[in-house]
C-alpha cells in the first residue's frame, strides 16, 4: 500500500536533469539544448530534458535498425524474451511509488488514480504481453498435398512509438510490450510535458535484461522529434495516441518518405447515455462523473457527453451536481483528492475557452473556474453544461478536460442519432435494464468499446481502438500484436 507518509517523503525528492536513452547509454541533445519540465501542481521548473534533435531521433533509429538487422532481440529465443519482459513487469512493481509520484509531479493526476493506472497497469500490460510470447504460432495452410504452406508471423523491424502526457506509463506500455513482444527494436518519444516516467521506466527495462539499443527514448517537442520520426526511412511502423492534427500530419509524413504504416489512437467526444430505466440511478451519476471529472477529463475515452432521456434530465443533473460538490480537486498528491491538475497551462486555457464560449452562447454552465490559482498551479472545477445542442462545439470537438455537456433525448433513435453525430468514434457507453435495448444500441453505436451499466475498466483481455476519426488499429490484447508482426508465406514443393 501506498500510504500518505510515503507520498510526502517521495514529493521532495530531487529530480536530476533527464537525457536521452540511446543505444543503452544516457546522451545529452546533440546541441546541448534543454526543456524545462514544469509542474502542473506550483507551475514551478521541476527538472530539464534533453531537446531532441533530427541527429537525436537518427541515433537512435539508426541504433533500432542495426539491433534489428543484427537479430539480437528478434532471434533471442521466445522464452527469454518472456523472461526479460517478466522481470521488467517486476521491476516496475517494485518502483511502482516512486514511478507514480515521479509522475504525478510531471503531469498532475491524482496519485490515487496513477499508482494503479500507471505503474501498475504497466507492469500488468508487460505481463501480459510477455505470457503471449510463446503461444503466437505460424499456421499450416490447407492446400494441394504436393506442397506444404507455411505462413510465418515476423517482426515488422523499427517501431517508433509517439505516447501522450494524459497516461504515459500506461499508454507507452500498450505500444512498447506488444512490439518487444513480437522481437522488434524501438524508438520512443514521450510527451514534452509527461517523459520522466517512460524515461525510468526504459531504463527498468534495461536493467530486466533488454539489449542496448532494442529500446531508444529521445525527449524533446514533437514539432522536431516526432517530425523527425515521422520522416524517418528507418521507422517501420508507426504507433501514435494524440490529436487529429498531428495524426494528419504523421500519415502525411508516412506519404513523403517509405510509407510506413502508421496508426493512430486520436481521442474521441464519447457519448455516455441514460435511459429512463436505468438500473441504479445514484450508481449512473456517481461513475458517470468518475467518468469525465477524474484526472481532470483528460482521458481518451473520457465520457465527454452525456445524453440523458429527457424524463430524468433535471433529476440525474441535480443529482450530478450535488455529487460534483463532494469531489475534491487539488494536490494530486494527497491521497483525499479526487481530480488532480491540468496537464499545462496551455490545455487549462483551452478548456477555459471552451467554457466562456457555452455561456456566451446561453448554455448553463455549473463550475467552470480556475481554482487554486495561489498555488501556482493548474488546477479546474468539475464543469457542467446543460442545454446543450447536439451541434455545439463543446458537443462536438474534444475538450480533454473536466467539462460534460449535457443533452436530452426522447427516443432510443434520438440517442443514437445524437450519440453517432460527430467525427469521432471511440467509446461509448449505455444505461438501461432493458437487455434488448443493450444490445440494440451495441449493435448501433459507432464506437469501438461500448460499456453497458458502467463506463471504464476494460482490461487487457480485450482491445482498444476507434473508428471513424478516432483513428484505427488497436491497442491492448492479442489484437495488438497484428500491428507489430508481418506475415510471410513459404510455398514449398515436396
Amino acid at each position: 500500500m501506498l500510504d500518505q507518509n510515503r507520498i510526502d517523503s517521495l514529493r521532495s525528492a530531487e529530480v536530476p536533469p533527464a537525457d536521452h536513452l540511446i543505444d543503452g547509454a544516457h546522451v545529452p541533445a546533440s546541441d546541448g539544448g534543454r526543456l524545462d519540465v514544469i509542474s502542473p501542481l506550483d507551475g514551478k521548473v521541476l527538472t530539464t530534458i534533453a531537446r531532441g534533435t533530427k541527429d537525436d531521433v537518427a541515433a537512435a533509429t539508426a541504433a533500432a535498425r542495426r539491433t534489428f538487422v543484427e537479430r539480437v532481440w528478434a532471434d533471442t529465443a521466445p522464452a527469454k524474451r518472456k523472461a526479460v519482459l517478466s522481470k521488467w513487469a517486476a521491476l516496475v512493481e517494485e518502483h511502482a511509488a516512486e514511478l507514480a509520484v515521479l509522475g504525478v509531479r510531471d503531469n498532475g493526476t491524482e496519485i490515487g488514480m496513477a499508482l494503479k493506472a500507471e505503474p501498475l497497469s504497466a507492469a500488468g500490460t508487460l505481463r501480459y504481453y510477455a505470457e503471449a510470447i510463446d503461444k503466437l504460432n505460424g499456421e499450416i495452410a490447407p492446400t494441394d498435398p504436393s506442397v506444404l504452406a507455411l505462413v510465418h508471423r515476423e517482426p515488422v523491424g523499427v517501431v517508433g512509438a509517439i505516447v501522450p502526457w494524459n497516461f504515459p506509463l500506461m499508454i507507452g506500455a500498450w505500444k512498447l510490450a506488444p512490439a518487444l513482444a513480437a522481437g522488434n527494436s524501438v524508438v520512443l518519444k514521450p510527451a514534452e510535458t509527461a517523459s520522466l516516467s517512460l524515461l525510468k521506466l526504459a531504463q527498468l527495462g534495461h536493467e530486466a535484461g533488454l539489449p542496448p539499443g532494442v529500446l531508444n527514448v529521445v525527449t524533446g517537442e514533437g514539432a522536431v522529434v516526432g517530425e523527425a520520426l515521422g520522416l524517418s526511412m528507418d521507422v517501420d511502423v508507426l504507433v501514435f495516441t494524440g490529436s487529429g492534427p498531428v495524426g494528419r500530419r504523421l500519415l502525411e509524413y508516412s506519404a513523403r518518405s517509405n510509407l510506413k504504416r502508421v496508426y493512430l489512437e486520436l481521442g474521441g467526444k464519447s457519448p455516455n447515455i441514460v435511459f429512463a430505466d436505468v438500473p441504479d440511478l445514484d450508481e449512473a451519476v456517481k461513475v458517470s462523473a468518475n467518468g469525465i471529472f477524474r484526472n481532470s477529463g483528460q482521458v481518451c475515452v473520457a465520457g465527454s457527453r452525456l445524453l440523458v432521456e429527457r424524463s430524468i434530465h433535471d433529476e440525474f443533473v441535480a443529482r450530478l451536481t450535488t455529487f460534483m460538490e463532494t469531489m475534491k480537486v487539488g494536490d494530486p498528491l494527497d491521497l483525499k483528492t479526487n481530480a488532480g491538475a491540468v496537464n499545462s497551462e496551455r490545455q487549462l486555457a483551452q478548456n477555459l475557452s471552451f467554457v466562456d464560449e457555452a455561456r456566451a452562447a446561453g448554455r448553463t454552465v455549473i463550475g467552470g473556474a480556475r481554482i487554486l490559482e495561489d498555488t501556482g498551479g493548474y488546477f479546474m472545477e468539475p464543469t457542467l453544461v446543460t442545454g446543450v445542442a447536439p451541434g455545439d462545439r463543446i458537443a462536438q470537438d474534444e475538450v480533454f478536460g473536466p467539462v460534460l455537456a449535457v443533452i436530452p433525448f426522447d427516443t432510443e433513435a434520438d440517442a443514437l442519432q445524437i450519440a453517432n453525430g460527430t467525427d469521432y468514434g471511440l467509446a461509448a457507453a449505455v444505461w438501461t435494464s432493458n437487455l434488448s435495448r443493450a444490445h440494440r444500441m451495441i449493435r448501433g453505436l459507432r464506437a469501438g468499446v461500448v460499456h453497458v451499466n458502467t463506463y471504464g475498466g476494460a482490461d487487457n483481455t480485450v482491445p482498444l481502438g476507434g473508428v471513424k476519426q478516432s483513428g484505427n488499429g488497436h491497442d491492448k490484447s492479442l489484437h495488438a500484436m497484428d500491428k507489430y508482426l508481418d506475415l510471410k508465406t513459404a510455398w514449398i514443393k515436396l
